[in-house]
């Protein structure tokens, strides 16, 4: 058991099992390093995911799929955008009506489309690029070594063949620069620390705030095509409560990408060990091994959340 923790195998698990997780995160940091709380992650990814399986079950074209998700999360996006910059509701409100809203639409539309209010019909996925070809007839590995060097292919094919995990680490990359590299990584965290002060010099701070919140939007409906695309259909509420660990690491991460996304791959790995558990046979209770992931959530949160200090101007709507 031990050992299987630490094999290539268990690392490929953690890391497809992050990418929705590092994705919405990436989204959370755009709104709110504006200053726009965006709790509404959760519904974001549950919306793309649903849009994803139409497009790509009438299409039968997953990439398809995957960009009607961005769209749809743009979409998504702009009602909080709007409900909160524009009309100055309380934003954490704001999301938890989209949460609801997404897991209502998407239920209501998933049995008039599909005749079923829990599963919907089953699509296509993006297949993974054979970089490394599997050799055939080798002979079996007995020590723990020979097996690793044996999975290596499958880790390389699994995790750099698929085109949505490099995507994914790319945008974690681009978003960083963005964010503090960029002049406009400079003024969305102006607008979002001190936007009385980035107004004075001239710069729109509602239109940067719908800017991030938009872009919140497209990388959490991206997330939630991930999360179509790996099971090959939608379920009702398949999100899981990811939105919200996704937000959570956000926090652990310091409102950065790298750091969000480290915070991802841990929750990601309490996940693939929870799996791992389930796998083992081992007497340990199945709602304990359920909890994992989200004990790993609080329990990080409760150590280090009073270490990280958010924008100071984080859920405050701007008035001129």
């Amino acid at each position: 058991m031990i050992l299987e923790i630490f094999s290539l195998v268990m690392l490929a698990q953690t890391i497809r099992i992050s990418v929705p997780y590092i994705l919405a995160a990436l989204g959370g940091t755009f709104s709110e390093r504006s200053g726009v709380i965006n709790i509404a992650l959760e519904g974001l990814m549950l919306n793309g995911a649903f849009i994803t399986v139409v497009a790509a079950y009438y299409t039968g074209s997953p990439w398809l799929g995957v960009i009607a998700a961005v769209l749809g999360g743009i979409l998504t996006a702009a009602i909080h955008a709007v409900v909160s910059i524009r009309y100055r509701a309380n934003q954490i409100i704001s999301g938890v009506a989209i949460n609801l809203l997404a897991f209502g639409l998407t239920k209501f539309f998933l049995k008039m489309i599909f005749g079923s209010s829990s599963n919907s019909a089953r699509i296509a996925g993006i297949g993974n690029w054979t970089l490394i070809p599997m050799k055939t007839g080798a002979p079996a590995a007995t020590g723990w070594l020979d097996q690793q060097a044996a999975q290596v292919p499958i880790f390389i094919n699994d995790v750099f063949g698929n085109p949505l995990v490099l995507l994914a680490i790319a945008l974690v990359i681009v978003s960083q620069v963005v964010i503090f590299r960029t002049r406009f990584g400079l003024r969305l965290r102006a607008v979002g620390e001190h936007p009385e002060a980035a107004d004075t010099l001239g710069i729109n701070v509602n239109r940067l705030r719908y800017g991030g919140v938009m872009i919140s939007g497209a990388l959490a409906g991206l997330s939630g095509a991930w999360l179509a695309l790996d099971a090959h259909s939608f379920t009702a509420g398949m999100t899981g409560g990811r939105g919200f660990i996704a937000l959570a690491a956000m926090i652990f991460g310091k409102w950065t990408p790298v750091g969000g996304t480290a915070a991802c791959l841990l929750f990601g790995f309490a996940e693939a060990l929870q799996y791992a558990l389930q796998r083992s046979g081992l007497a340990l209770p199945s709602q304990f091994i359920a909890m994992i992931p989200y004990l790993v959530t609080m329990i990080a949160l409760a150590g280090f959340v009073g270490k990280a200090y958010p924008p100071a101007s984080l859920g405050k709507p701007y008035e001129k």
